[in-house]
């Protein structure tokens, strides 16, 4: 057997690192067959260290590729089982995201061990805590109050949870290294705290309780050993130790508080513990679910008095400690006194705590580990499966539109918003609208509440205010309903048309299509100005549309004509042997090009056109699916032939693109694969992309503005959001309508071997 461990590891100064190189020894201790063990340690920020050989892989923590690596590595080195040391600061991106896409990556199972589980996580910290236990074989936890919250909060099943304490060394068997000990502590009554210093552990309270203290017992030291949390060193330096010395000299206690600014190692630690006579862990915050310092000073035997923060309620209940108020100094001295006072209570204490400690050794804790491993690997693993039927309906979220609403006043949709609320300092624009518009036209068979105001006329009536007197269209609007620009982009324009076409074809009465077609033509004298691609594809995509609904208007077909040929000359012109695409480089809302192309075959039966739009599907889909998952082409830095594909950042509009292309891909040829293809794109709102979290948020119903290479843009704006219903409403459609389909797959196709565009007659 074979275990790969990820996690902060030795000589790194901190908790995670010293408990991983312990439960590793655990583990391999007292085995008839000892586990091979490969690490695959964290290294924050611009350090390096002198590893042991045991470890065979290293990843900087905010260097993303250097995770995939990771998975790379595990996948060719024969492991067995990875086993996942989680702690939120140690792993990059926001939130520790970067960690989902290395156990996305790795073909064996995997275990983790959550150090942090947060009772009010942000909806990264969420996100990432799911997904991680999702895919766990087993998620381990150190309290019971830990699996209280990852079964309320998280969703997590309780069958996959196992408890198992955090482990201590076994003590006993340690020599006590005196010599370890500054000569000033031998002689004395110590208080012990150790651990990396921080502002929320709490030592000023301690300190201030010492005078009352040292009045009956001025033999007292308090002794404070750890070295400042690197992460607190980084940001604000040695600020909290010096306000500690600082409190120190204010009140003359210089002889009786010693700082020991170094790492203690295990024996040193033992040594500490065994001639301290009191430990104290004075945290200033509840919100804490396990901690190694107390845990191995409740092992060694010491005499406890903490705050009650969860891990200490419950490692301390039955009398195993005695427990004080958050920052109540004048409560810890009392405690202090009677303890001092009543040798045979400070014995009762001390008693107590090794009688429990002993059950918490390290040696019993890596058996428990050992064995839950070997159980996981003797336990079959479902086989893959490459053709996954497609999803019932009621696997999608509900179709709530609380957010649109939220983002929708009387004069339109808002543009941007700052994480869920509205941001009206951005006002308005022309792209939002429009395809709000379509949205709420595609939703209308599906609106199950009656009491959802209808905000067809607002999107409508924002567009109509919109257009200018020659028929093209703005595309920003302030808050306070003044023009930001005389004329929109060819974007926002053919989107605009797009939405109007579709109006006409799908409108719920004759005044709307009546007040769609008059806006629609009024528009048409722009189209021959057009001159980028992308502005052409939208508006293609809406003359289809209105010709499906008036299949008898011959001139409209000749300017649907002359809206395609120049995509068509633009493939001939670029597309290579290895480049099949329109242009030298992709760029944005790339699915938008073969969508228009598969229209115009769909209501054509053109067959030049759709052999153009399937081979360009055909590379599109090899460039952002082949990881399993969609990836779209990333806005920075774009692709350009022969070069790499930026991953980030990813945007909604790609994702909806493709969602609607595989729509209608699977409309026109009747390949059912491209309704799997479909949801696959879809699923990249709900969490399966290269970060492995949701964008979709079932919390305000809204959809963050895309992935960046460090986390989710958490702001939820008119864009994304209506992207993600969209693209929520198109795959609802297609599964509605797959019994149907499946049992009368008919295609109506009128070929034609000369001339661009033609009508099905």
């Amino acid at each position: 057997m074979k275990i790969a461990y990820i996690a902060s590891y030795f000589p790194r100064e901190c908790g995670i690192a010293t408990f991983t190189e312990h439960l590793i020894k655990a583990v391999c201790r007292d085995a008839d067959d000892v586990p091979e063990v490969s690490v695959i340690a964290m290294n924050d920020e611009g350090q390096v260290y002198e590893y042991p050989p045991e470890v065979t892989f290293t990843i900087r923590q905010n260097h993303m590729e250097d995770y995939l690596d990771a998975a790379a590595h595990v996948n060719s080195s024969d492991v067995d089982l990875v086993v996942v040391q989680h702690e939120f600061g140690i792993f990059g991106g926001e939130s520790g995201i970067y960690l989902l896409p290395f156990l996305h990556q790795i073909k064996v199972p995997y275990i983790v061990t959550f150090h942090t589980v947060l009772k009010e996580p942000s909806f990264m910290q969420k996100s990432v805590v799911r997904e991680i236990s999702r895919h766990a074989s087993r998620v381990i936890v150190m309290s019971k109050l830990a699996i209280s919250f990852l079964e309320d909060i998280y969703e997590v099943p309780a069958d996959k949870m196992m408890l198992i304490p955090h482990g201590v060394p076994d003590f006993e068997k340690l020599t006590i290294r005196s010599e370890v000990l500054p000569e000033a502590l031998r002689q004395r009554r110590v208080i012990f705290t150790f651990g990396l210093l921080s502002r929320n552990k709490g030592i000023e309270t301690v300190i201030k309780a010492l005078p009352s203290v040292i009045s009956k017992h001025p033999d007292i030291l308090y002794v404070v050993a750890g070295k400042t949390h690197p992460a607190v060193l980084r940001h604000a330096g040695e600020e909290y130790r010096e306000s500690l010395h600082a409190l120190v000299s204010q009140l003359k206690l210089e002889d009786h508080v010693l700082f020991v600014d170094k790492f203690l190692t295990e024996h040193d630690l033992f040594a500490y513990l065994i001639h301290s006579d009191i430990y104290v862990t004075p945290y200033l915050s509840e919100t804490q679910i396990t901690s190694g310092t107390l845990t191995y000073a409740l092992g060694a035997g010491a005499a406890v008095l903490s705050t009650p923060y969860w891990y200490a309620k419950e490692l301390l209940e039955d009398g195993r400690g005695q427990l004080f108020g958050f920052s109540q100094h004048e409560e810890l001295g009392s405690l202090i006194h009677n303890l001092l006072d009543d040798p045979d209570a400070l014995e009762a204490l001390r008693s107590k705590a090794s009688e429990y400690g002993r059950e918490l050794q390290w040696s019993r804790m890596g058996a428990r580990y050992r064995q839950l491993a070997r159980k996981i690997l003797s336990t079959p693993r479902p086989a893959a499966v490459n053709n996954r039927p497609l999803p019932d309906a009621s696997y999608l979220p509900p179709l709530n539109f609380t957010h649109i609403r939220r983002l929708t006043d009387d004069t339109g949709i808002v543009q941007h918003a700052k994480y869920g609320i509205p941001n009206l300092k951005e006002g308005y624009c022309l792209d939002d609208n429009s395809r709000a518009l379509m949205m709420m036209l595609m939703a209308q068979p599906h609106r199950k509440s009656k009491e959802n105001p209808d905000l067809l006329p607002i999107y409508l009536s924002f567009i109509h205010y919109m257009q200018t007197p020659d028929g093209n269209f703005r595309n920003f609007l302030s808050f306070s309903r003044q023009y930001l620009d005389e004329v929109g982009s060819e974007d926002s324009f053919g989107r605009t048309v797009w939405a109007l076409g579709y109006l006409v074809r799908h409108a719920p009465n004759n005044s709307y299509r009546e007040f769609a077609t008059e806006l629609f033509h009024k528009s048409t004298q722009h189209f021959a100005s057009l001159e980028h691609l992308r502005g052409r594809a939208n508006a293609a995509i809406g003359v289809c549309h209105y010709l499906h609904y008036h299949p008898s208007d011959e001139g409209m077909f000749t300017v649907l004509d002359n809206l395609v040929q120049p995509l068509v000359t633009a493939w001939e012109a670029n597309s290579t042997d290895k480049w099949h695409w329109f242009e030298k480089s992709m760029t944005y809302d790339n699915g938008i090009l073969p969508l228009a192309l598969f229209h115009v075959a769909g209501l054509t039966g053109n067959e030049k056109i759709q052999a153009i739009a399937m081979e360009s599907l055909s590379f599109l889909e090899n460039l952002t699916m082949h990881r399993g998952y969609f990836a779209p082409v990333g806005n920075e830095g774009w692709l350009c032939e022969g070069g790499d594909c930026p991953l980030f950042d990813q945007q909604a509009i790609e994702t909806m693109a493709m969602v609607l292309l595989y729509q209608q891909a699977h409309a026109v040829t009747g390949n059912r694969s491209y309704l799997q293809k479909m949801f696959t794109c879809y699923n990249w709102f709900l969490g399966e992309n290269a970060l492995r979290v949701p964008l979709y948020d079932h919390e305000t119903h809204g959809c963050c503005d895309g992935l960046s290479p460090a986390g989710v843009n958490r702001n939820q704006g008119a864009e994304s959001t209506v992207a993600y219903f969209i693209s929520h409403i198109a795959v609802l459609k297609s599964l509605e309508m797959m019994p149907r389909q499946e049992k009368n797959v008919k295609t109506t196709i009128i070929s034609t071997s000369t001339g661009m565009v033609s009508k099905i007659s």
